[in-house]
């Protein structure tokens, strides 16, 4: 289902607006904001009491800022989740929950992990690069682009999770990581005076089981602990022969000062978990759904656990794949956390983190960089030169294909990712009065050093088009009936790509800030200034012959590119700076104006950093932001929600696209460009019923390029992927016994690349949920829960072929594109004590 019928309507919507924001924000008679109670101070992370509503304006929220307040009376726009919503909201990845928050497309086709994030049309590739992962306030990793692996690999949601809270824009987006786009920020139970938890089972479809546990409470009266952890075995959501599997164990202690002034906390993790990630695959052209393969059966996903013994003479051994492993992570994270209130107002606050991660990520790419598309066998040979005198036989046991068969010619990627990463913050903080305002604040000093090792063999391999197809073999004869092995156990190319690249950063950055408020006004003024440099590593290749004695070898067979042990090596540096301000006025106790503006950075992905053909570094430069929001938060006794608007333009950013470069290899294409984004977003909760509410958010987001450098074309065009329409909406129940809720996420339609010539249609992922609790005397509570992810089973397009860029085509019989994840069954059985 597409909005095109309501293009008009919206477009005339939008394109008053980005003039009726800039002038408002600015006007003279705007000033507005509010103030409410004063919230107690609190340290970032730290775990705050959470109300029954799933999120609301009255929510707490701690994420950058050294004063916990309430979101009504916060001049920025944030989301709160807590628990019961993460819960319901959780199916596949995290793609599930942030789908949730206004002007954030977050895609989850792929699965578990690498969920790609983008936000109010600001112009991304994908991952956490403009919107930061952390937990409890520690950034998971530091810095972007060491590889393209998303922050979401490293670290997992459980039950030990108390909420999530999401703040976008404005002073508190300053404070230790830093990000002008956005925090993402999961909070932790920690324990308290009694000893609670919770024990989950949960089973679905596709042979999905997992065990989930949290428990928290005293060690002694000042002592306190939380644990937490998961382990799963699944073959699904689609079940292509190659399991996931693995599980997470994390932790907390809490150490009270006797004089009640402040806390030590030590924060643990350990991951070892290999988890699919599904790549698009070819669809009808004419439908984009879903079509039967060679054996008249509707084809899923082309992954094959068939591929697993693959291998190849390198120099100095044999390579084998890894890639049944899927996205392996092995490693943790270790952190200590402290605050301490001092006299006469003042307070210091402090974190240190270091982690290291043994990460590699299997990846089967959506074709073989020739042709990309299901071929018969005839095709094959046409298209690729070869003799028409050909013999296809079945690699695993030599017998021939049918004649009927079609064939999929496919790559695979081993990209072993090694990743380690420090991190230390430490701010002073000051609470006083004067000039009719409560000050707090803030200076402070976030450090960052980091380093990756992003290694990537690329492998082309011959099969049949089939769920799990197995692998061929192709031997062709030339006029003098002389043998060419073409396909050697379903391998085609050995090793047609190589790249071993290691990248460092380091990052330095003092912030400020003052948070103030008197009984009517809420203002936050604040900067940063920060520096950061980079190493640059990138092995130089070469062709070796490594099959002397298999006859009839053809080159791509017998000729490897491999690394050398020869190195292009740089340096980079570059610094900036960021200002912000926000302003809240409260009309009412339950209604409040406000704005904020801010000017930021990005720093380019050292992955993105080129050298030309002295073998010198580019130039590095920060990529420029400015933004601008306005709005209206409302809390009533049945309602409460907001309504905003916002603008954005990024200067100068650089943004980079894994390309088919012919032969089957990849090229990062790396492009510079500006944007500019302006929309509306609208959050509502209604209390119905006692017991029921409806719930929901709309996005309205106008988006395009402004400059861009490699394509000047592109200009005016939409950023790919992005869609210009988002909803939620959906109804909840509970009654304490009976609960249940059903929702809808829309993606509308949205652009395949930046040439914008195919445009995918948008859909609709329907959820349904309804569990029974069971409760005894004592408190203790056994919920039995089902859950259905994608209800009407909606084929809808989360992303066309990235590597085919602009040279993809709608015509023909076949689309290559990922679809949502098929529809879903689970039921979950949860004990809480």
């Amino acid at each position: 289902m597409t909005i095109r019928s309501q293009d008009e309507i919206r477009v005339r919507a939008l394109l008053g607006l980005k003039g009726l924001l800039l002038a408002s924000v600015f006007a003279p008679g705007l000033a507005f904001a509010q103030p409410a109670p004063q919230p107690q101070p609190a340290q970032a992370g730290a775990a705050q009491p959470q109300p029954d509503q799933t999120a609301t304006v009255d929510d707490i929220i701690v994420t950058g800022t050294s004063r916990a307040r309430a979101a009504l009376v916060t001049p920025l726009a944030v989301t709160s989740l807590n628990a019961e919503a993460l819960s319901r909201a959780t199916a596949s990845s995290q793609a599930d929950i942030l789908n949730t928050v206004p002007s954030v497309k977050a895609e989850g086709g792929g699965g578990e992990v690498a969920v790609n994030v983008f936000v109010k049309g600001l112009p991304v590739s994908g991952t956490y690069q403009l919107t930061p992962l952390q937990y409890d306030g520690i950034p998971v990793l530091s810095a972007f682009g060491l590889n393209s692996s998303a922050f979401d690999v490293y670290y997992r949601n459980d039950l030990g999770i108390e909420r999530l809270e999401f703040v976008r824009g404005g002073v508190s987006n300053l404070f230790g990581q830093g990000s002008v786009a956005g925090l993402i920020n999961y909070i932790s139970k920690t324990g308290g005076d009694e000893t609670h938890g919770v024990a989950q089972i949960e089973a679905a479809t596709e042979g999905r089981i997992r065990l989930d546990g949290a428990l928290n409470g005293p060690l002694s009266d000042d002592l306190h602990y939380a644990v937490s952890g998961y382990y799963r075995d699944d073959n699904g959501p689609i079940d292509t022969g190659l399991p996931t599997r693995g599980g997470q164990i994390r932790g907390n202690l809490k150490k009270d000062f006797a004089d009640g002034r402040g806390f030590v906390a030590l924060y643990g993790q350990y991951i070892d978990d290999s988890v699919q990630f599904y790549l698009p695959f070819p669809l009808d052209a004419a439908t984009r759904e879903r079509v039967p393969g060679s054996d008249g059966r509707t084809v899923y996903s082309v992954q094959t656990p068939n591929v697993r013994n693959l291998a190849f003479n390198v120099p100095g051994g044999v390579f084998h794949t890894d890639i049944a492993r899927g996205v392996l992570t092995r490693g943790g994270q270790a952190a200590a956390v402290f605050r301490r209130d001092l006299d006469s107002g003042w307070g210091v606050n402090g974190s240190i983190k270091h982690s290291e991660y043994k990460h590699q990520f299997g990846f089967f790419l959506d074709g073989d960089g020739i042709v990309n598309t299901p071929e018969t066998q005839a095709a094959f040979l046409v298209n690729r030169g070869l003799p028409s005198n050909a013999t296809f036989t079945y690699a695993d046991d030599g017998s021939a294909l049918p004649a009927n068969m079609l064939l999929f010619a496919n790559r695979i990627q081993d990209r072993y990712r090694p990743v380690q990463d420090t991190t230390a913050e430490f701010n002073l903080t000051h609470r006083l009065s004067f000039g009719g305002f409560e000050h707090n604040f803030t200076l402070g000093t976030f450090l960052a050093k980091a380093d990756a090792t992003d290694k990537v063999i690329t492998t082309s391999y011959l099969g049949v088009f089939t769920n799990r197809p197995r692998l061929v073999n192709l031997t062709v004869r030339d006029a003098l009936n002389v043998p060419t092995i073409v396909s050697n156990n379903g391998l085609v190319n050995a090793g047609v790509g190589y790249t071993n690249n290691h990248h460092e950063a380091e990052r330095a950055a003092i912030y400020f800030a003052d948070q103030m408020q008197n009984d009517r006004w809420v203002i936050d003024l604040g900067g940063r200034v920060e520096k950061t440099r980079g190493d640059l590593k990138r092995e130089l290749t070469s062709t070796y012959v490594t099959d002397t004695t298999t006859p009839n070898l053809s080159s791509a067979l017998r000729d490897v590119v491999w690394g050398n042990g020869n190195y292009l090596t740089g340096k980079v540096e570059t610094d900036s700076w960021a200002l912000a301000a926000g302003v809240l006025y409260r009309l009412t106790p339950d209604l409040s104006l406000y704005a904020n503006a801010s000017r930021g950075y990005f720093f380019p992905a050292l992955n993105t950093v080129a050298f030309n053909g002295l073998g010198e570094v580019q130039s590095y430069k920060p990529e420029v932001i400015r933004q601008l929001e306005a709005g209206v938060k409302f809390s009533g006794e049945r309602i409460s929600g907001s309504l905003s608007a916002f603008y954005n333009d990024l200067k100068d950013r650089r943004t980079v696209q894994f390309l088919n470069a012919g032969g089957g290899q990849l090229a990062e294409v790396v492009s510079v460009v500006s944007t500019e984004a302006y929309g509306l977003e609208g959050v509502v909760d209604v209390r119905l019923m006692e017991n029921l509410s409806f719930r929901g958010n709309v996005s309205l987001i106008h988006h395009e390029y402004t400059a861009y450098d490699s394509a000047p074309a592109n200009i005016g065009h939409e950023e790919p992927r992005q869609p210009s329409f988002l909803y939620n909406a959906g109804l909840y129940y509970d009654d304490g016994r009976w609960d249940g809720s059903i929702y809808t996420n829309y993606t509308g339609p949205n652009y395949t690349d930046p040439s914008n010539a195919i445009e995918l249609d948008g859909f609709n992922v329907v959820r349904a949920d309804l569990g029974y609790t069971f409760e005894r005397a004592d408190g203790r509570t056994l919920r039995l829960g089902a859950d259905v992810f994608n209800l009407m089973n909606d084929q809808g397009i989360t992303e066309g072929s990235p590597r085919q860029g602009a040279a993809q085509v709608s015509a023909g019989a076949y689309f290559i594109g990922r679809p949502v994840l098929p529809r879903r069954y689970t039921v979950r059985l949860t004990y809480s004590f």
